[in-house]
């Protein structure tokens, strides 16, 4: 008898199994691209596996939505083009809601609020700047600087600046700073956090997630962030999912998850985790 409830346990476990294995393969599909090189927001382990913030709250999202994701890792200048010509379904890459690109793609509401900041090394001619450890929002009217966009304008002049190509940070270089500094565009971030270290260059905009992330690892220890935290304006209103005109549905699917994870406090125990410091908007 005992022989007989063994065989039906290990039968029924085997037909649950397969039956379980079925719903699976039978969830809706979505494809999300990434970079892999923006850490925390995500990377690339050196097995070639992606991990990161944005990589786990991706896969919370895709389990709230009951779809299976797959996140392909994808060049960042290049990425809104192939979302429009439908190379993937969304986009989690650090991709801030900017107006600019909010003319051509939708966004999710945001998962992350983070501000963009120089950074320099420890003991060069621009450690500190004016301003450094202010928030400063940057105007509606991207034609009026005021005495803090001065001040930074006149402190970094002749400096060689590295931004990231299509990222907010050229976006900001570009409005405010570009006439009286060399500005040096990367495909990466990582390229220019280790052209900056190696004096190629002598600062780098980016977030202060990326930035905090970066001067905790002892290669880059010597990394410091300087000048004000540039808020709003042009900078948008955080990161978030970037989908398709076409598509309010996914949009609106992502919305509630993305609600779900904040009232559970997933976001906040992914940032801490990630970031170490809470950037729930």
């Amino acid at each position: 008898m005992q022989k007989i409830c063994s065989s039906f346990l290990l039968a029924f476990a085997s037909v649950f199994s397969i039956a379980t294995a079925a719903i699976a393969s039978e969830l809706p599909r979505l494809a999300i691209a990434t970079e892999g090189y923006l850490r925390p927001y995500n990377l690339t382990r050196p097995d070639g596996t992606l991990d990161g913030y944005e990589i786990e709250l991706g896969n919370y999202l895709c389990a709230h939505m009951k779809v299976t994701c797959t996140f392909v890792a994808q060049p960042f200048d290049g990425m809104i083009a192939g979302l429009n010509v439908g190379k993937y379904d969304a986009i989690m890459a650090g991709l801030s809601a900017t107006p600019a690109r909010e003319k051509v793609i939708d966004f999710s509401t945001s998962y992350s609020l983070t501000p963009q900041v120089f950074a320099t090394m420890k003991g060069s001619r621009y450690d500190p700047l004016p301003h450094t450890g202010q928030s400063f929002y940057l105007p509606q009217d991207t034609s009026n600087a005021n005495g803090t966009i001065r001040d930074i304008a006149q402190a970094i002049k002749g400096a060689k600046v590295g931004v990231v190509i299509g990222a907010i940070n050229a976006a900001l270089v570009d409005q405010y700073f570009k006439s009286g500094v060399q500005v040096v565009s990367y495909k990466t971030a990582e390229e220019a956090v280790m052209d900056l270290k190696a004096g190629r260059i002598d600062l780098i905009v980016h977030s202060r997630a990326f930035l905090n992330a970066s001067e905790n690892m002892p290669e880059y220890k010597s990394l410091v962030m300087t000048g004000p935290y540039f808020k709003g304006g042009i900078l948008g209103r955080g990161v978030g999912v970037g989908i398709r005109k076409n598509d309010p549905k996914l949009r609106e699917k992502f919305d509630d998850a993305i609600a779900a994870a904040k009232t559970d406090g997933t976001i906040t125990r992914l940032s801490m985790k990630w970031f170490g410091f809470d950037v729930t908007p």
